[in-house]
C-alpha cells in the first residue's frame, strides 16, 4: 500500500492492490449490494445506498455508527471508463438526497463539493486501484486518510467473499 498526501492542492490519493479479478472490484463500486459491504471507514456500516451508475447518474448513500447515527452523502457521476476510471462528485447530505452543510455532522469547513476520481488496472490477475479525493481542507486530511484506508480493509475482505 502506498499513500501520497498533497496538501498544497487539497489532495488525498490512496492506492492499494486487491487480490481480485478488476471486474469484482469494478462491482465492488458500481453495484449497491457489493458498495454496502464495504462503505463506510471502521465501526461503520452501509445501510442505505441508492447507485443510479451511468454519467450524471446520482449516488446516495449513508454510513452508521454504533449507535445508529448516520453520516449521509451523494453525488453525480462525471466520468465512467468501464473496469478503468470513476469520476463523481462527494457531498455532505440529508437523509432526501440533498446537499447540506458539513457542519450538520459536525465537520465544520468541508467544501458542499468535493470531487473522487478512481482509477483501476489490471496487474498479474489482480487489480490495483489509485482513489484520488480532491477538495478536502487540510485540517480533513488525516480523517479522511483514516476513513477510505479502513474502508479499503473492508473492501479487501468483500473482495475475498
Amino acid at each position: 500500500m502506498s499513500e501520497k498526501e498533497s496538501t498544497r492542492q487539497k489532495e488525498l490519493t490512496i492506492t492499494r492492490t486487491f487480490d481480485a479479478p478488476i471486474e469484482l472490484v469494478w462491482r465492488a463500486w458500481a453495484e449497491p449490494e457489493h458498495f454496502k459491504k464495504w462503505w463506510g471507514p471502521k465501526g461503520y456500516i452501509c445501510p442505505d445506498c441508492i447507485i443510479d451508475f451511468r454519467v450524471e447518474g446520482k449516488y446516495h448513500t449513508s454510513m452508521m455508527d454504533e449507535k445508529g447515527n448516520k453520516i449521509w452523502t451523494t453525488g453525480i457521476y462525471q466520468e465512467i471508463i468501464p473496469q478503468r476510471k470513476i469520476v463523481y462528485t462527494d457531498s455532505f447530505a440529508d437523509e432526501n438526497g440533498n446537499v447540506v452543510s458539513s457542519d450538520q455532522y459536525g465537520m465544520p469547513g468541508v467544501p458542499l463539493e468535493m470531487i473522487v476520481t478512481v482509477t483501476l488496472e489490471e496487474a498479474n490477475g489482480k487489480t490495483k486501484m489509485s482513489m484520488t479525493h480532491t477538495g478536502l481542507p487540510d485540517d480533513h486530511m488525516k480523517g479522511a486518510n483514516t476513513g477510505w484506508n479502513t474502508s479499503f480493509d473492508k473492501l479487501a475482505e468483500s473482495l475475498k467473499k
